[in-house]
């Protein structure tokens, strides 16, 4: 993992604004053509690589972008071809979007958790605004807001401030070259 390219939230609720919009005209236009399931799973799967794209894009990480998106291509594939119930359908793009989140964005167990537990409530909070309202592009909004909340989760829990790690490095900057001096001036001494 490399160190966070982290969109602002500002961009991240523009990129949600994009994927909502993009997710409800697919939807509207293959509606009719292929029926409103099938339609539904194409949507799903559009979105969720558009997003897993986004995501590698915006981490920074120049290492497995090309392998990461082949894997999420194959389970994608495997979700669609093995005739999943939609919930479950569903549930394995939410896996995969966490998977590659996790990846890329944290170095660490709980935030990891924390980001699925994102994950599966942007997943309700669709499904609600879906049951609510009957709107495709409020549910895709609702998910893809909640999603750019995945920018207050912290890397790793472990890190300290900017200030602090800045103070102590260069406290042992200064020691460090304090101890060389001494040995310095030991060696010469003599």
């Amino acid at each position: 993992m490399s160190a966070r390219n982290s969109p602002s939230f500002g961009h991240a609720l523009g990129a949600a604004l994009v994927f909502s919009i993009g997710g409800a005209a697919v939807l509207a236009a293959l509606g009719p053509l292929v029926g409103t399931g099938t339609a539904l799973r194409i949507v799903i799967a559009l979105l969720g690589l558009a997003y897993v794209l986004y995501l590698v894009a915006r981490s920074g990480e120049r290492v497995g972008r090309i392998t990461t998106i082949a894997v999420w291509v194959a389970g994608a594939c495997v979700a669609w071809f093995a005739g999943l119930p939609f919930v479950a359908y569903v549930l394995v793009h939410l896996g995969l979007v966490w998977l590659v989140r996790s990846l890329y964005y944290y170095s660490g167990l709980l935030p990891a958790l924390a980001d699925f537990g994102l994950c599966l409530l942007g997943a309700a909070f669709a499904a609600w605004a879906a049951q609510r309202s009957g709107s495709a592009w409020l549910a895709f909004w609702c998910f893809f807001l909640a999603q750019a909340f995945h920018l207050l989760i912290p890397a790793s829990l472990n890190e300290r401030s900017g200030n602090a790690t800045d103070a102590t490095d260069d406290a042992f900057t200064r020691a460090h070259r304090a101890a060389e001096s001494a040995v310095r001036r030991l060696s010469s001494a003599r």
